[in-house]
């Protein structure tokens, strides 16, 4: 890891008059896998979607040594900032590689035409997808539907990924597919921020953790030790772990 990508401080974010997010500080080390837990109603979301210039937000948003708070979301795209919303936001009537292609939007807008490497390296990623490339989105399982969605996001290159509840929904065989996905998307150098139900699974992914409640953290630290922590064990990962915890 290579200093920071992305500082946030003190950000304010919510809807309309109801603010959500209360003075929040994070930030992501460059290569890194940086995930944040909490309840139903804590912000996550709201989090991920102030970062991508959806919300309205106020604070210090600093990406890639740059201050983005009052960029739009298009410019934020355009710097290598991507989204997988929990929605996953397919376009079902058209094609898995139609839906790919799309996702490369920000390198054509760069000038950049390398649309078919970028295929071949998310077909790698996602032979699946490959198998089903001409098949319309709208007809895939929901396992698949989540691959399709974080493969568009990659076929953009970002630098930053953020995936929002890549879990929600899906068999526990596929939930261990999607994680070890997150995992060996350590080696493309992408740096991810994962907001995820399923603490468990995002501990063991990622680097650093925070825990957000009521729109603030409450902790954070290494991954490692906050999957060890009786607050965090209590909370998110159940009786069963707690007695299995040293």
């Amino acid at each position: 890891m290579s200093g920071l990508l992305l500082r946030v401080t003190d950000l304010h974010a919510g809807y309309g008059r109801a603010e959500v997010l209360h003075g929040l500080n994070l930030q992501a080390a460059a290569g890194s896998v940086v995930t944040v837990i909490g309840p139903n109603g804590a912000g996550k979301s709201t989090l991920l979607n102030a970062l991508m210039g959806v919300l309205p937000a106020r604070g210090t948003i600093v990406y890639d040594g740059h201050a983005i708070a009052q960029q739009s979301l298009e410019e934020r795209v355009l710097r290598g900032i991507a989204l997988v919303p929990e929605t996953r936001a397919l376009f079902g009537s058209m094609a898995v590689q139609d839906n790919l292609l799309l996702g490369a939007y920000r390198r054509v807008h760069l000038g950049e035409r390398d649309s078919a490497e970028s295929l071949d390296r998310v077909y790698t990623l996602f032979p699946r997808l490959k198998e089903r490339r001409a098949q319309l989105a709208g007809t895939l399982s929901g396992g698949e539907r989540q691959m399709l969605a974080v493969a568009r996001a990659l076929m953009g290159k970002p630098s930053l990924l953020m995936l929002d509840e890549p879990s929600l929904g899906l068999a526990p065989l596929v939930v261990r597919d999607i994680f070890n996905t997150i995992d060996g998307l350590r080696s493309t150098g992408v740096t991810i921020v994962l907001v995820e139900q399923n603490a468990r699974a995002a501990l063991a992914v990622a680097d650093y953790g925070y825990v957000l409640e009521m729109g603030q953290i409450a902790l954070e630290g290494a991954a490692a030790d906050l999957a060890k922590d009786p607050r965090v064990i209590d909370t998110y990962l159940g009786a069963a772990r707690a007695k299995a915890a040293p």
